[in-house]
């Protein structure tokens, strides 16, 4: 079966959707080596994110942040539930959580996730602007990841509704980062990957049981790619003073 072929690049839209202000960027930005993987899901979110979690090696070189739309008058038990079926470790996030290798992060309901210019997580207030109609939103996730991560950014834009994340995701590209997208077969609703794909930004559309292979490979030619270049500038002779 041939593969479909990738939307060409869109216009660029003028106009990104508001977003819960973050902390002023420090002069020098920390620089962070280990990859960091944004997810986003709504309907149907719960197997999809099962799934690919239930795949990934206990000691995956990575770190996971998840937005999935949840009711905002209960309280989720969401983490519970995907730490049973995976062996990473998944718990709520909280304001002050470092992302680490090996470790998910999954946004509590009726609050938007991000990084800070630290590393560290936080959390909107449960007042902030909807974003997509949706508070959580994948557009503050895959923002301020792409920012800080950078190259090392990986945005996956699962099974749900409303468009949310396409404009997180040219971000990701933007700043050197990668892009999945669920294809339509294996989604329960197909708007938010479909949105995506048509930016043009997206890297690969996949079926659900793929993507998490191709999580870690991705993650291991980062680590690859990192690994050539230390070596590289070991073996660089000194440079003489003037």
């Amino acid at each position: 079966m041939k593969s479909k072929p990738i939307p060409t690049r869109a216009k660029r839209r003028s106009k990104n959707p508001a977003a819960p202000a973050r902390p002023a960027r420090p002069v020098s930005p920390p620089r962070f080596s280990h990859p960091v993987i944004a997810m986003a899901a709504s309907a149907g979110g719960l197997q999809a994110l099962s799934v690919i979690l239930a795949a990934l090696p206990a000691e995956f070189p990575a770190a996971i942040a998840i937005v999935m739309h949840l009711s905002p008058n209960h309280e989720s038990i969401l983490a519970e539930i995907l730490n049973r079926s995976s062996d990473l470790k998944v718990r709520q996030a909280q304001t002050g959580d470092t992302l680490c290798p090996g470790c998910v992060f999954v946004a509590p309901p009726n609050r938007h996730l991000m990084v800070d210019w630290d590393g560290r997580l936080a959390l909107s207030s449960p007042h902030a602007q909807k974003i997509h109609y949706a508070r959580p939103s994948a557009e503050p996730l895959f923002s301020s990841v792409a920012h800080v991560y950078r190259q090392n950014a990986i945005a996956v834009v699962l099974t749900g509704g409303d468009g949310d994340g396409s404009f997180g995701v040219q971000i990701i590209k933007e700043q050197g980062g990668m892009v999945i997208a669920q294809d339509r077969p294996t989604s329960q609703d197909y708007s938010m990957p479909e949105t995506s794909i048509k930016t043009g930004d997206v890297d690969f559309i996949l079926p659900l049981g793929k993507i998490a292979p191709k999580l870690i490979a991705l993650v291991a030619a980062r680590r690859g790619l990192k690994q050539r270049r230390t070596r590289a500038l070991k073996a660089a002779p000194p440079r003489l003073k003037p």
